[in-house]
C-alpha cells in the first residue's frame, strides 16, 4: 500500500497523542467555561462565494511561503479584503504554524477561525477551543467512523463548528451519516500531491444542497474561484495564493468578485 504524505504526519500527531497524559474531561471542563465562539458556518452561507483565508508560513511540498509573516497582520488584511474566515495552521513541524499563530490571528479580527491541523484525539478538540478557534478540522481520511462520530459530537457540545474534509463520494457518505454541516472537498490528491479540480466539480453537486460546500487545496486564484463557484462551492479555503501575493487584501476581494461577475 503506497504511504502517503498524510499518513507520515499522522503518524507523527497519533505518537503525540499517544503520550498525552492529559485528563480530556477537564479539558471538556475548562472549554464549557469559555465564552461563545463566533458563527463559522452561519459566515460561510452570505450570498456570493465566500472565502476562508488561511495564514500559512510553509507547506510540504512548497517549502518556506510566508516563513516570517506576523499573523495579526495577515488576518487584518484578509478581513479587509473582505474573507469570511480565517483558516490557521497551527502544525508546528511539517507547516511552521504554532497555536500562538491561531491566537495572534483570531485576536486581530472579528472574523470566525479554523485551527487548521490534523485532529487524531478528543484532546485535539478540546485543544482546538481553548487555544481560540471557532472551527475544527476532520479530516475523513484521517479517521475511522467511530472517530469521525465520536469527534464531531465533541466538537459540537464545546460550541465548535466542524469542517469535515473529503475527497470522494465514499468519504462524503461517511460525513453526511454523522450529519456534517460544512463539508470541505480537498482537491489534492493524497498520493500524488497533485491539484485535480475536476474532483471538486464533480463532487459539489453529490452534497446536499442545505450543507454549506467548501472548496479545498490549489485555488490559485479568481479564474479557479469561478469555476468553483458555478460548481456549486459557497466557499474557497484559499492558503498558498493569498499569503504570498503582494498585496494581500486585493487577492481576497479578487476571489470574491470572480464568483459576482458570473
Amino acid at each position: 500500500m503506497t504511504t502517503t504524505y498524510l499518513d507520515k504526519i499522522l503518524d507523527a500527531h497519533r505518537a503525540v497523542a499517544a503520550a498525552d497524559q492529559r485528563d480530556v474531561d477537564a479539558l471538556r471542563d475548562a472549554c464549557l467555561e469559555l465564552p461563545p465562539t463566533r458563527d463559522f458556518a452561519g459566515a460561510l452561507r452570505a450570498p456570493g462565494l465566500s472565502v476562508i483565508a488561511e495564514v500559512k508560513r510553509r507547506s510540504p511540498s512548497k517549502g518556506d511561503l510566508a516563513a516570517d509573516l506576523d499573523p495579526a497582520d495577515v488576518a487584518r488584511q484578509y478581513a479587509q479584503g473582505g474573507a469570511a474566515c480565517l483558516s490557521v495552521l497551527t502544525d508546528v513541524d511539517h507547516f511552521g504554524g504554532s497555536p500562538a499563530d491561531l491566537q495572534a490571528a483570531s485576536a486581530a479580527v472579528a472574523l470566525p477561525v479554523l485551527r487548521k491541523d490534523f485532529t487524531v484525539c478528543l484532546a485535539d478538540v478540546y485543544d482546538a477551543r481553548l487555544m481560540g478557534a471557532d472551527a475544527v478540522l476532520l479530516i475523513a481520511a484521517a479517521l475511522d467512523d467511530d472517530e469521525l462520530a465520536s469527534f464531531a459530537a465533541a466538537a459540537s457540545d464545546v460550541a465548535l463548528t466542524a469542517l469535515f474534509e473529503i475527497h470522494d463520494e465514499v468519504e462524503l457518505a461517511r460525513v453526511l451519516a454523522v450529519d456534517a454541516e460544512v463539508i470541505g472537498v480537498n482537491q489534492r490528491d493524497l498520493v500524488t500531491f497533485e491539484v485535480d479540480q475536476d474532483r471538486a466539480v464533480r463532487m459539489a453537486p453529490q452534497i446536499p444542497a442545505d450543507r454549506v460546500r467548501v472548496a479545498e487545496s490549489g485555488v490559485r486564484g479568481p479564474d479557479d474561484a469561478a469555476v468553483l463557484h458555478r460548481a456549486g462551492f459557497d466557499a474557497v479555503l484559499v492558503g498558498e495564493s493569498v499569503v504570498t501575493a503582494g498585496a494581500r487584501a486585493d487577492a481576497v476581494a479578487a476571489l470574491r468578485t470572480a464568483a459576482r461577475v458570473l
